[in-house]
């Protein structure tokens, strides 16, 4: 899992809006049931285009469910028709905010990401953080015409589940393995996630509501969400998902508390995670991680994980 994605679209510098065809541009709170299906239908069609999703699972959980402090909407319209969305959230208290877009593909090329762009950069107070999925060179020059540069890195991971052969798990003395129970383990959950993230500005942040919005989905499956135990207290958490589609498990979500970090536990949930996912038939699974945590990256390498793809943020200058 992780943070907001964003795709820049392919543009290029002659870009233009098309004449007689006036482009309005309005930001909301929150959007109608209407709108929310037009922005899907419009998310759906450019994933089936670029092959990857131009607005993070976040932002897609953010469309619905009314106002949520902080997210506002900016939907772009062309002689009524929704070409462009935008999403804006500003929920961090240090961090400038996030904004992630997309425009239709059928209205590339006319300027409507560099539109969007500028309107991000307005509502921000010019203070903006965006992600590139892909990191494409068109990704690159638009964020250079929007004055942002490069920030961060993050790393799709990915390894063959069939025939997986790794060595038993070996857990700490005292610690014990259960399955996440919706409803009792919520608080303690979060608790635990915000200890083992407080350095990570999106995953430390989840609350109710965000976990909520998650165990409500399709792919949501307790049996896939392994609790580390020592004397009745979550210490540490493997929540793995299933991409049904794309017949890909995924380390969704590994945490370990402050207090248990550096005893091996890491290891033994991602072992134990990944054998639940290689139980279901799935052939590959996949994770995020930031290039700069080298002793992550090291640790999932030697698991046989390589790097698939990666994204990349892009931030104005602070």
């Amino acid at each position: 899992m992780h943070g907001p994605g964003f795709t820049l679209v392919r543009m290029t510098s002659d870009d233009i809006a098309l004449p007689g065809h006036p482009r309005s541009l309005q930001s909301y709170t929150a959007l109608s049931p209407e709108q929310v299906e037009a922005v899907l239908s419009l998310l759906a069609e450019a994933a089936a285009h670029d092959g990857q999703q131009a607005v993070s699972e976040q932002g897609r959980l953010q469309l619905r469910g009314g106002e949520r402090e902080g997210v506002s909407h900016l939907l772009l319209t062309v002689d009524g028709e929704l070409v462009g969305y935008a999403q804006l959230e500003d929920t961090d208290p240090v961090e400038p905010p996030a904004a992630e877009l997309v425009v239709h593909p059928a209205h590339r090329g006319h300027g409507h990401g560099r539109a969007l762009g500028a309107a991000l950069l307005a509502a921000s107070g010019k203070r903006l953080r965006v992600w590139a999925h892909g990191g494409h060179p068109a990704a690159r020059h638009l964020a250079q015409v929007l004055g942002l540069t490069l920030f961060r890195e993050l790393r799709q991971m990915r390894r063959p589940l069939a025939g997986l052969d790794l060595p038993d798990p070996v857990l700490p003395e005292g610690v014990t393995i259960r399955t996440f129970v919706p409803g009792q383990d919520d608080a303690a959950w979060l608790a635990v996630n915000a200890a083992a993230f407080a350095h990570h500005p999106e995953q430390g942040s989840l609350t109710q509501r965000d976990l909520d919005d998650r165990k409500a989905e399709p792919w949501f499956d307790p049996e896939g969400f392994f609790l580390a135990e020592r004397e009745g207290r979550i210490v540490g958490f493997h929540w793995t998902k299933v991409h049904a589609q794309e017949r890909l498990g995924e380390v969704y979500v590994l945490g370990v508390s402050p207090e248990a970090q550096g005893s091996g536990l890491g290891k033994a949930l991602t072992t134990i995670g990944l054998r639940h996912l290689a139980g279901l038939g799935l052939p590959t699974a996949m994770l995020y991680v930031d290039a700069d945590n080298k002793a992550a990256v090291s640790v999932y390498e030697r698991l046989g994980f390589v790097t698939h793809e990666v994204d990349l943020m892009y931030r104005t200058e602070t």
